[in-house]
């Protein structure tokens, strides 16, 4: 395993452009704190990204830091070329960005419909092809639709959350720890509806305390320690890299 810099030149094609870009963002939430740190990542077309490591690492930062929610100090980010850095939620939603947050990710006095509606506030000449779509990876809620959110489980809010970020078709998804919470069987649902998001062609960057079955699912990996992404690899590879497994899949991982 190489460190983080010869490693995410590695995994650059010179010929394509990568979905996601970041180039050594340096962000914080308080002036002249850093919670990120000369930080890169890649995520190219159709990839699952998996971002892990330890308790205040970063990862929800970085998540935040691309989509807008927090102030990139020095570097910058991309999406398929295009400099993105610090520009406002509602526009990067525009250009093909979503996000779905760990909490208060739903709005719970609406119908699963309503919400549904919500995500697609910039596109509303859409709403019956993009409820097909997403109905059909969630069939669930499409049996459901008049169900008020407030009444769902915390599984059942998440695949609501999904959905709704689906709904303007994104290019990319960004999914800030989607089994957070979550029973072991409804850990494994929010997996497995990870990856049917991620066939259905949309690139996705997972952030994930379940360490050792995101490294499973996931394509490629990073794994952040102190703002920093320490390491990177093929899922595979972290998961059975002696110094990965020492010093976080002891801690993080979870045995099957």
């Amino acid at each position: 395993m190489t460190n983080s810099e010869s490693a995410t030149s590695a995994v650059l094609d010179p010929a394509a452009t990568p979905v996601v870009e970041v180039r050594n963002v340096t962000a914080g939430y308080l002036p002249g704190v850093n919670i990120l740190n000369s930080c890169s990542l890649v995520a190219n077309q159709g990839e699952l990204i998996g971002i892990i490591g330890p308790n205040g690492a970063g990862k929800s930062t970085l998540l935040k830091s691309i989509f807008g929610l927090v102030k990139v100090r020095e570097g910058g980010i991309f999406l398929q070329g295009e400099e993105i850095t610090n520009l406002k939620a509602n526009k990067l939603v525009a250009k093909g960005v979503g996000f779905v947050p760990q909490t208060n990710n739903v709005f719970p006095s609406l119908t699963i419909q309503e919400n549904l509606e919500m995500g697609l506030f910039l596109k509303p000449k859409g709403l019956k092809e993009r409820l097909e779509f997403v109905t059909e990876i969630f069939p669930e809620l499409g049996r459901r639709l008049t169900q008020r959110a407030g009444s769902l489980s915390g599984g059942e809010r998440q695949m609501v959350a999904m959905s709704r970020a689906l709904m303007m078709g994104p290019h990319v998804m960004l999914l800030d720890e989607p089994s957070a919470g979550l029973s072991p069987v409804r850990q494994d649902e929010a997996f497995l509806r990870v990856k049917e998001i991620n066939k259905a062609g949309v690139t996705t960057i997972m952030v994930e305390q379940n360490a050792r079955r995101c490294l499973q699912i996931c394509d490629r990996g990073y794994v952040l320690d102190q703002g920093r992404d320490a390491y990177t690899g093929t899922g595979r590879d972290l998961l059975n890299d002696p110094k990965v497994i020492g010093l976080y899949l002891g801690t993080l991982g979870q045995d099957d």
